[in-house]
């Protein structure tokens, strides 16, 4: 067993790393490209103990035996003395209850994380090397089961080097699993798990190496369901009774994928379902004897009986129901039923990657996507929710320093971008520093530093920011203010006066103006507009009201407006004078235009 050129990559960029840093790292590497086997030989090389995590028993098992593999592999080829037999035989153990097995003062230890989290108090030795398999589930929360044996460990040993390794390094809950690339781009400003991603290799060089079997991402031919009026946040109640008016729908799915897997002999076959009621429907519908059910409720022995008759070809589908995403390895999987929905790019890669393996015979691996994800398997992940419909990933320069940074966004056909949601450039500068420029911004009223939207404390002076919704608030007690939920906004000429028109979708307006031949008012409009030109990302320094009007449509609409009324010197008569503007909001109150 020799290990290929990327996963060699892999291991040595691992050890470049941890012989500069002690800060959390990891690897990437796409579902099917062999991470057990650099979990082995990193395992292999490392100085001291070492602790493999997986989440569950079947990775446990599965990375244990990759590495067993591995060792009696270079031992049969290497000059091997007796010790190393015996270390072969004794070095290494499993802690895993679900696999019966306690081991505690071995060299190597492969183990669940909620076995070893439970009894922490058995292990006293300190550890040099944690390995995390499927890291993408390590969360920020210090009490949960991951943090918890993490700092454990670190009090035994605070040189402790811990390595995780995914195939999908982010989550819709809380975004990206490391800060920076190492590429030279970051991926955010916050705190992660892991602070530097070391390697990374994608699919599709894979798929071109022919080490994965290529996927066939096929549209639903005929049938297929229509979840676009589920919400974000959707139940299994109302997908169960989305479902019950589409019965008819998943019968004709699945005569489809009987005909199309005898027409074409595909030889195993794996349906993703919704929910439990969905699988079982599913299941009726499948030739008798031909196919295995596998729920979260499935009890283990049950759960083994069927997978291993579908790994024999005994059986040829397998319905399950968010259980075999991961640590399930079928490698003549060679047909993908999607019949469920999935807001996450990255679950929806780890039910592709079950088909993607290698095996005798097998040429492709065809998917037909029948919930109408939509996904692009060989795009670039973003690491948020795909913000609509509509949006796709788009390229957006930095007019700083010109990287070409990744975001959600909207482009029209010819595929220039009409509009991204990307806050700052992703770059690192030739200094090893997070390029500063943000497209999005707050700035901090005590020292004019542009800040993110989200920030509640001016990183440069630690002023407090005030909260939008705060504002908001404040703003709608005042007995003399008004504060206008903005739909439009027009422009008009007075001279060397731009005066510009907020209305709201009942019609209210206000106004402002705007002295061009003020130098004062001209620099504000110009950090308040013409920064933000294009999403920032042509700003500019407009000096004369006919530039304004014909960069109108470039320019940002505020979300909100507030104004506080005025009297007018030696006169009965008021006016409102706006004194504040919201862009890019994010908070509670409802935006124009939107549903109540």
């Amino acid at each position: 067993m020799q290990l290929r050129d990327y996963q060699k990559n892999a291991v040595d960029a691992a050890i470049r790393y941890f012989r500069k840093s002690r800060k959390p790292a990891c690897l990437v590497l796409p579902t099917g490209a062999g991470k057990s086997l650099v979990i082995a030989e990193l395992a292999r090389q490392a100085k001291g103990r070492v602790l493999v995590l997986a989440h569950v028993r079947e990775l446990c098992q599965q990375n244990h035996d990759k590495f067993v593999t591995l060792r009696a592999s270079q031992l049969s080829t290497e000059p091997a003395q007796e010790e190393d037999r015996i270390e072969l035989d004794q070095s290494f153990g499993i802690y895993s209850a679900g696999l019966e097995r306690r081991d505690i003062d071995k060299k190597l230890i492969f183990a669940s994380i909620q076995s070893i989290s439970r009894h922490l108090q058995e292990f006293s030795k300190p550890i040099s090397l944690i390995l995390i398999d499927e890291c993408h589930r390590l969360s920020d929360d210090q009490n949960s089961q991951y943090q918890t044996t993490l700092a454990h460990f670190k009090s035994l040993n605070p040189e402790l080097k811990v390595l995780g390794l995914t195939a999908t390094p982010y989550r819709l809950e809380s975004g990206w699993a490391y800060r920076k690339h190492h590429k030279g781009f970051y991926r955010t400003d916050e705190l992660r798990p892991f602070e530097e991603c070391v390697y990374e290799v994608n699919l599709r060089t894979l798929v071109d190496a022919g080490y994965l079997s290529e996927p066939i991402l096929e549209d639903a031919p005929l049938a297929q369901y229509d979840f676009s009026k589920l919400g974000r946040e959707y139940s299994t109640t109302e997908v169960n009774q989305l479902l019950v008016r589409h019965k008819r729908v998943t019968q004709s799915i699945c005569e489809q994928v009987i005909a199309r897997r005898m027409r074409e002999g595909r030889k195993g076959v794996m349906l993703f379902a919704a929910t439990v009621d969905h699988a079982r429907e599913i299941c009726s519908y499948l030739p008798n004897g031909q196919v295995g059910l596998i729920l979260g409720e499935t009890n283990g022995d049950e759960r083994e009986r069927i997978i291993s008759a579908f790994m024999r070809q005994e059986l040829t589908y397998l319905v399950n129901v968010a259980v075999l995403t991961t640590g399930f390895d079928a490698t003549h999987v060679d047909f993908i039923a999607l019949l469920r929905p999935t807001d996450s790019v990255a679950l929806f890669q780890q039910m592709i990657g079950r088909g993607l393996r290698l095996h005798p015979g097998k040429e492709n691996c065809l998917i037909i996507d029948y919930a109408g994800n939509g996904y692009d398997l060989y795009s670039p992940e973003i690491g948020e929710k795909k913000p609509n419909s509509e949006s796709s990933i788009v390229s957006v320069p930095c007019p700083v320093c010109e990287f070409n940074n990744q975001f959600w966004g909207i482009a029209d056909e010819e595929g220039r971008v009409i509009e991204h949601y990307g806050r700052r450039c992703q770059a690192e500068t030739d200094e090893k520093i997070r390029c500063s420029y943000r497209f999005r911004f707050k700035e901090c009223k005590a020292c004019g530093v542009e800040n993110d939207i989200a920030a509640r404390k001016c990183h440069s002076c630690q002023h407090a920011i005030v909260d939008p919704d705060e504002e908001l608030k404040n703003a709608l007690r005042l007995k003399d203010g008004l504060v206008l939920r903005v739909t439009e906004m027009k422009f008009e000429q007075e001279k060397e006066k731009l005066v510009i028109v907020y209305m709201d979708e009942e019609g209210q307006s206000l106004k402002e103006r705007f002295d061009f031949s003020n130098l004062k008012q001209l620099t504000l409009f110009n950090q308040q507009f013409s920064r933000r030109l294009a999403q920032g990302r042509r700003p500019l320094e407009l000096t004369a009201v006919e530039q304004a009007i014909a960069l109108k449509p470039h320019l940002p609409t505020p979300d909100f407006v507030m104004a506080r009324k005025q009297k007018i010197a030696q006169s009965r008569k008021t006016y409102f004078r706006i004194e504040a503007r919201i862009f890019d909001y994010q908070g509670n109150y409802r935006l124009g235009n939107a549903l109540i």
